[in-house]
């Protein structure tokens, strides 16, 4: 009788050890996990082509957020290779993105994507692959110039989307519309929010008729027009110096989206005849052939003086090296649009990493 109790004691001690030392290594690979994505540069990588039967996150016909301008499929694209394509950094992997996870992490918050029409993309992308993992929640959507609202009402959560594609004001003067490069007065409609994801650089260098003012006020000085790199450096450091004074970093994550390139001369991948209209397969890299564009510096020093930290989203080299990814032909007007992105498309993978990012 003493020896069954001995060895059913021995046993249980051996149980109970052998418990731990799952729960350890279970702890230990979560560990390596975390670590591995916090010592690991998402943006350092290379294209990969999955020729796997994984479905896409989301059907451009069945999202109820996806404006016509980036539904390249509903336009009559036809080939479909550019979906394929897999971000793979060279040193860790990339968690799937999954829906339901994101709505719980983020309940009852807030998010709001601010900037020009880049971070619309961004945004209906996100909208739109929460939807598909949850395709049965209740939502709403409302649209209000310059605010957009997808409210996922069972979780409570809200993703906004508010258009001001310089960040600093336009402003109606005697003269005109001044694009004035100190002054943030939309800027109270960003207090509050959980998560901010800023953007801006597009329509910096807009001429002509697509030009949005008539003179720029650079402090005291009123003038007709001005170097844009510079007037895009003194704009984003008066945001800057708005989020500095008015955003708490331990209550709102802050992102800058990154600069996204346009691939509207050939010649920047080495084919000086084509534009993005007939690309149908990445540049191989992991180096595009032509250095980052300009203001991706602007935007580097601009962060690199602020009080608080902004993560930047460097998504600009893997998106010079997606010449294939642009709407180009397939759009309501058929102009040759190679500064937006397809949806789905690439945005989802901007999204992919800012998930990514918020888990480090």
């Amino acid at each position: 009788m003493g020896s069954n109790v001995n060895n059913l004691f021995f046993l249980s001690l051996f149980c109970l050890a052998l418990v731990s030392m799952q729960q350890v290594r279970a702890k230990e690979s979560y560990t390596r996990g975390r670590k591995q994505l916090n010592s690991c540069n998402l943006f350092s990588g290379s294209w990969v082509i999955d020729n796997s039967s994984k479905p896409l996150l989301y059907d451009s016909s069945t999202c109820p957020f996806l404006e016509s301008q980036f539904d390249c499929k509903k336009f009559g694209r036809k080939d479909t290779e550019y979906l394929k394509y897999s971000w793979k950094p060279d040193s860790c992997s990339l968690p799937r993105f999954n829906g339901e996870d994101f709505l719980n992490k983020w309940k009852d918050k807030k998010i709001m994507f601010v900037g020009d029409s880049l971070s619309l993309n961004m945004w209906e992308s996100l909208s739109c692959m929460i939807h598909a993992s949850v395709p049965n929640v209740t939502t709403t959507f409302s649209k209000k110039d310059p605010i957009s609202t997808v409210i996922f009402k069972d979780y409570g959560v809200t993703l906004h989307l508010y258009r001001t594609p310089y960040l600093v004001d336009i402003i109606k003067e005697n003269v005109g519309q001044v694009l004035t490069l100190n002054s943030i007065k939309a800027g109270n409609a960003w207090i509050g929010m959980d998560m901010l994801i800023f953007n801006s650089w597009h329509w910096w260098i807009h001429t002509g008729k697509s030009q949005k003012w008539d003179y720029i006020r650079d402090g005291a000085n009123l003038v007709k027009n001005m170097d844009r790199l510079d007037a895009f450096y003194k704009g984003l450091t008066t945001w800057a110096n708005w989020v500095d004074a008015n955003v708490d970093p331990t209550k709102t994550k802050l992102f800058f989206q990154g600069i996204s390139p346009t691939h509207y001369r050939g010649g920047d991948w080495n084919e000086p005849k084509n534009t993005c209209n007939g690309e149908v397969e990445p540049v191989l890299g992991p180096k595009y052939p032509t250095p980052l564009p300009p203001p991706t510096d602007v935007v580097n020093k601009v962060l690199k003086n602020m009080k608080k930290q902004v993560s930047l989203l460097d998504i600009t080299l893997l998106s010079q090296l997606r010449k294939d990814a642009h709407p180009s032909v397939y759009t309501e007007t058929h102009g040759n649009d190679c500064s937006h992105w397809c949806l789905p498309g690439l945005p989802d993978t901007w999204n992919i990493l800012l998930n990514a990012a918020l888990t480090t």
